[in-house]
Order: structure tokens, then C-alpha cells, then sequence
């Protein structure tokens, strides 16, 4: 694989002095194109030590405007990013639409290295480059450009270049201990390489193996690739944002399993106070157990328009300690998140070891309101289980404990809330004229969250669906579940 870049590229200081001044206008000229587009451009850098990847990401600060260019290295993973899911640290740094980002190390460092020094098995490294691949199409099939650079040094013309930078005392200290370390294992990190190239290497996304030996061959074919690549790209681009139309409803009066649920079940007021204390206290003590060991709680709710949710949310806060929650209530994205892919906004906010963060509605409205609303086409939402699926997974690989909760009533007490809202002052802002126009799309709504539904409860991540026609009932279901999922899981 790497053979055709081991025959010696070179291009004279004459001929690179000629195209470099075109070039690098040109780069600015398609800089300032994207700022308008509908996409973001993502580069990753990689290859082997010594190959010219620090000097060429400093090269492409120099070529391009700075402003709207982020570049994100990648060395040991922080505390704070040892805590949650790997990806995390990948999610956070990626560039919204119209901007470049570059990924100096990226997902691909740890799966290959691992696997060099014998700390994973050759099927652990094809699992992750599989969930690798599920990423990068996730990202494209939102949008980005990905461009993935492989710089590639023949194992003498490393040896040659390791010692020419330790021979000059102002680049001695380009050379760590680590990248002789690696040296000494250049035939391995080659295979490994070549298996991770080979797998990864998609139409979606494909590796461009650059010749690293001469400086000037290497900046000259990174540049005209990034700007080949940007230019193509907006050739294609549609930057015209327009609602899609929803289908039409096929059945009117759905069946649906939200009707299989009993919402008679109810709680007297004594009985809900007996066991509101009792599934209070017991959580208090199970959170203690899970905080000691560093266990993370995600838990999510959806549900109608006045369902209760968030009574319910207070009743599972007031049992734990403030500083070790966070309620994320999730509106209309702002202009930030539109920005960028619909899973990035919640990445963001995953907790630290032995935390809990609640989500007040989710990343399922891509399949709820949006796919209703007509804010995502058929092939969005269509794409969105399974990659809802695989967020949750790796939550759960990581030893997140989810929790998924359907919050459910039945249209008539949903108006019977509604109008106590509009008689009660302090409650006047929970209620808008869009909560009775939603009323008119319920039998959409039902149909969307049976699919959910059906497509998203998994082993790992199952949906609880709570009857809450009755506020007391819904809540202790909750609580207790809760209890009893976070005790197994202990």
C-alpha cells in the first residue's frame, strides 16, 4: 500500500516557489467560498513520526486565514476525557458549518497504537475501525468533508530524518524518547497501518497517502488536495435552507402500543407520600454506591406537551446532591448547534464519572418533532435510529448507565392541563398557541413514537413507557424503576 510513496517525490525550489504564491491565494479565495456553505471541512493528520505533520499543519496556518480555522491536537487523554466515551473529545472539537477544522491525531491514534504494542487483539482493532467508519459516515451524511492525510515515511528515511532533527540543535527537541520507542517498532506500526488504511480508506472518505520525505512535494500536494477537494465539494453544495413537507398521515386513527398502556392506574395521596420517601431515600443511598466507583447516569425524557415531565425530574433531583446533577432542558437549536451535527450538542454535556445528567427531551427529536414538523428530510430521520443506537452504545461500552423514559397521557387530559395552565398565572409560560397546534398532529406524534419506539429499545438502552394520566402513579414509576435499574447495574 504505501509503495507508491516510498519512490521519492520531490519538487524543486523553483518549481514550488512558482506555485506556491497561486496556490496559497487560491486556498484564501475558497476559504472565503465557505464561509457561505452548508458544510464543514474536517482534516485529519496522521502517519508516522518524523514524516512532516507538525510543519505541514503550521504551513496551513501560514496558507490560510486563521480565523476560521481551528486545529485541535491530540496527545493523552485529560481526566475529564478519560471519564466519558472516547469519543467525547472528538465530538466537542468538531468545526461548525462553513469553517475548517484540523484533527491533529484523531480516532484512528489509540485503536492503532493498542494494537502495536499488544494491548488489544487484531478483532478489538477491526471492532473499532467499524465503529470508525460508522462515525465518518454519520459526519458525511450530515454534510462534512472529510479529507484524511497519511504521511508516510519509508523505515531508512525515517532513521535519516529522526537523525537529522536530533543532529541540529534548534529541532533536538522534536525528538522524543517515544518516537524512537516507535522506531524500534516501524514494521508493526506498519501492517497495523496498512489494515487501518485499507478498512477506513471509504468512498465517503477516503486516506490520500502523502510522501513525507521532501518538504516542499508534501505542502505543495496537501494544499492543491484541500483545495481540490473544498472546491468540488462547494461546486455541489446547496446552502438554501427549506422546510420539508411531512407526509401525509396514512392511518387516521392509529393503534399503536402507547395504547396498550393502562392510564386508570392511579395513587392516593397517602400511598404517594409512603413511597415517594421510600424510593427517595433508597436512590440517595444507591447514587452514593454509583458516585464511590465513578458510575455516570444519563437519563432521558420524552413524552406529550404536559405530561408531567417535569414534576417528575424534580422528584429524582430533590434526592441527590445539587452539585453532582445537571438538568439540561432541550429547546429549538440555536444557531451554534445548527452549526453543526444534531448528536453534537448532547456529546457536549455527558457527565463526569459519578454524575447524572437529565435530559428534559433529547436527541430523539430528530425522530419525534422534527421528523413531524418537517425540520428533517425522510433520509435523516430514516438514518437517525441507527445512529442514535450507536451513540447509546457507546455510552453504555463506556459503563454510562441510560435510562429512557416515555411519558405518556391520553389527549384529554392533555387539554384538561392545558386549561388549568392558561387559569393559573405562574403557569402561564408553560403554555402557546404551538401547544394546541401540536394537538392537531397527534395521531403523527403517536405514530413517530411507536417508531421510536420499536427501532431504539435495545438490551442496553430499553424505553420505560410511564401512564401518567395520573401525575403520583407516573412519578413513583419512575423513581422506582430508576432504583431498581441503578441497583443491577451496581
Amino acid at each position: 500500500m504505501f509503495e507508491s510513496a516510498e519512490i521519492g517525490h520531490k519538487i524543486s525550489k523553483s518549481e514550488y516557489e512558482a506555485q506556491e504564491s497561486t496556490l496559497r491565494i487560491q486556498l484564501l479565495e475558497i476559504q472565503e467560498e465557505l464561509k457561505n456553505a452548508s458544510f464543514p471541512v474536517i482534516i485529519l493528520i496522521g502517519g508516522v513520526d518524523g514524516a512532516g505533520k507538525g510543519e505541514t499543519v503550521n504551513l496551513l496556518h501560514e496558507w490560510i486565514d486563521p480565523r476560521h480555522l481551528e486545529t485541535h491536537a491530540f496527545g493523552a487523554a485529560s481526566d475529564e476525557e478519560r471519564e466519558r466515551p472516547e469519543a467525547w473529545r472528538f465530538w466537542r472539537v468538531l468545526p461548525p458549518k462553513g469553517k475548517i477544522g484540523i484533527l491533529f491525531g484523531s480516532w484512528y491514534t489509540h485503536p492503532i497504537i493498542d494494537r502495536v504494542y499488544g494491548k488489544t487483539k487484531i478483532a478489538d482493532l477491526d471492532v473499532a475501525l467499524m465503529r470508525i467508519n460508522s462515525f465518518e459516515k454519520e459526519l458525511v451524511d450530515d454534510g462534512a468533508l472529510i479529507i484524511k492525510f497519511w504521511f508516510h515515511l519509508s523505515k531508512q528515511a525515517q532513521s535519516d530524518r529522526l537523525k537529522a532533527l536530533m543532529k541540529n540543535p534548534e529541532t533536538r527537541w522534536r525528538v522524543t524518547d517515544v518516537d524512537w520507542q516507535h522506531f524500534k517498532l516501524y514494521d508493526k506500526f506498519r501492517r497495523t497501518s496498512e489494515h487501518a488504511i485499507r478498512t477506513t480508506s471509504t468512498g465517503e472518505a477516503p486516506w490520500i497517502i502523502v510522501e513525507g520525505s521532501d518538504k516542499r512535494y508534501r505542502s505543495i500536494t496537501v494544499g492543491k488536495h484541500i483545495l481540490n477537494l473544498i472546491s468540488k465539494r462547494l461546486a455541489t453544495d446547496n446552502t438554501q435552507e427549506t422546510k420539508i413537507s411531512p407526509p401525509p398521515t396514512l392511518i387516521e386513527n392509529p393503534y399503536t402500543i402507547l395504547d396498550t398502556l393502562d392510564l386508570e392506574q392511579s395513587l392516593s395521596e397517602e400511598e404517594y407520600k409512603r413511597l415517594l420517601e421510600k424510593y427517595q431515600g433508597r436512590l440517595n443511598l444507591l447514587f452514593r454506591q454509583a458516585k464511590s466507583i465513578g458510575k455516570s447516569i444519563i437519563l432521558v425524557f420524552e413524552g406529550w406537551d404536559a405530561a408531567g415531565k417535569g414534576g417528575i425530574i424534580r422528584r429524582i433531583t430533590s434526592a441527590l446532591d445539587a452539585r453532582d446533577y445537571q438538568v439540561i432542558p432541550i429547546a429549538a437549536p440555536t444557531d451554534e448547534e445548527r452549526s453543526h451535527h444534531y448528536l453534537w450538542r448532547f456529546w457536549r454535556h455527558l457527565p463526569r464519572a459519578g454524575r447524572v445528567t437529565i435530559f428534559d427531551r433529547s436527541w430523539y427529536g430528530r425522530v419525534l418533532v422534527e421528523r413531524v414538523e418537517g425540520f428533517a428530510s425522510e433520509p435523516e430521520w430514516m438514518r437517525a435510529y441507527n445512529e442514535i443506537v450507536n451513540f447509546e452504545q457507546q455510552l453504555q461500552d463506556h459503563g454510562t448507565l441510560v435510562l429512557k423514559f416515555w411519558v405518556h397521557i391520553d389527549p384529554d387530559e392533555q387539554l384538561r392541563r392545558f386549561q388549568l395552565r392558561q387559569e393559573t398565572p405562574y403557569k402561564h409560560y408553560k403554555i402557546t398557541d404551538e401547544d394546541f397546534r401540536n394537538r392537531a398532529k397527534w395521531n403523527d406524534y403517536e405514530l413517530a413514537a411507536n417508531e421510536m419506539i420499536e427501532r431504539t429499545s435495545t438490551e442496553f438502552a430499553p424505553w420505560y413507557m410511564v401512564e401518567a394520566n395520573d401525575k403520583k402513579f407516573a412519578r413513583i414509576k419512575v423513581v422506582k424503576t430508576l432504583c431498581d435499574r441503578l441497583k443491577k447495574s451496581l
